[in-house]
C-alpha cells in the first residue's frame, strides 16, 4: 500500500507540474503575441509603397502598396460572411499593372444577390495590403470553379485560374459602387493565449484536487 501511495503521489506531482508549466508558457506567450499583433498593425497602416518586384510572403505580408493598372473583367467569387451584412462574396479580379505584371485584387464584399452583377473595370489606382491568407483546412468544401464558387482564398490556386502572379492585394477602399471593401486588419489574427492559460491552470487545479482525494482515500483505507 505504501508503494502504491508513493507512486500515486509522484505521478500526481509530475502531472501537476506539467500542467502548471503549460499554463506559465501560455502566460509568457501573451505579451509576445500582443507585440507581434502591434507590429503587424503598424505595418498595415504604414505609408503605402510601390509593389516590390518579387514580394516575399514572409517579409511582405500585410505591407501596404499603391498600384496603378487595368482591372480585367474576369472574377473569382469567394464565399464570405460579413457580420454586418450577412453572406456574400469577395470579388477577386486580375489587375494588370503599368509594368506589365498581372496580379490579383481583392476588391471586397458584395451580397449574394449581386454575385453576377456588372462591376466597373478599367484603369484604376488602388491602395491595399499584400496578403497570403491561409484559409484552407479539412472542414472547408472543395472549390467549384465551374460555378465560380470558391470557399477559401488560396492564392496559388486563384492565380492559376486568373493567369496571374500569386500576389494578392486587398483593397483598403471601395473599387466600385456596390462593393464594400474588406481591408486587412488585426481583428482576424487569433490571440487565445489568455484563455489557454486559464484552461491549463484549471486543469492543474482539477488534477491537484483529484490526486489529493485519491491519496486521502488510499490513506483512509490503509488506516
Amino acid at each position: 500500500m505504501k508503494r502504491g501511495f508513493l507512486t500515486t503521489l509522484v505521478f500526481g506531482l509530475i502531472g501537476f507540474a506539467i500542467l502548471i508549466a503549460l499554463g506559465l508558457w501560455q502566460m509568457g506567450r501573451i505579451p509576445q503575441k500582443e507585440t507581434e499583433i502591434a507590429q503587424i498593425e503598424a505595418m498595415i497602416y504604414d505609408a503605402p509603397v510601390a509593389l516590390p518586384l518579387t514580394p516575399d510572403p514572409d517579409a511582405d505580408e500585410y505591407r501596404p502598396v499603391r498600384v496603378r493598372g487595368t482591372l480585367g473583367a474576369a472574377e473569382l467569387h469567394v464565399l464570405v460572411s460579413s457580420r454586418d451584412f450577412g453572406a456574400g462574396f469577395r470579388i477577386i479580379a486580375p489587375l494588370t499593372l503599368e509594368d506589365g505584371r498581372t496580379v490579383m485584387l481583392d476588391r471586397g464584399y458584395v451580397p449574394t444577390a449581386a454575385k453576377e452583377a456588372e462591376r466597373p473595370i478599367g484603369d484604376i489606382e488602388v491602395v491595399g495590403n499584400l496578403q497570403w491568407p491561409d484559409e484552407r483546412d479539412r472542414f472547408i468544401p472543395q472549390d467549384d470553379p465551374a460555378a465560380n464558387y470558391w470557399y477559401a482564398r488560396d492564392v496559388t490556386k486563384m492565380a492559376q485560374a486568373l493567369e496571374a502572379a500569386p500576389i494578392l492585394i486587398v483593397a483598403q477602399e471601395s473599387t466600385g459602387t456596390g462593393i464594400l471593401p474588406l481591408p486587412v486588419s488585426v481583428a482576424a489574427i487569433p490571440n487565445n493565449h489568455f484563455s489557454y492559460m486559464v484552461q491549463w491552470f484549471l486543469f492543474a487545479a482539477v488534477w491537484f484536487g483529484m490526486t489529493s482525494l485519491l491519496l486521502w482515500r488510499m490513506r483512509a483505507r490503509r488506516g
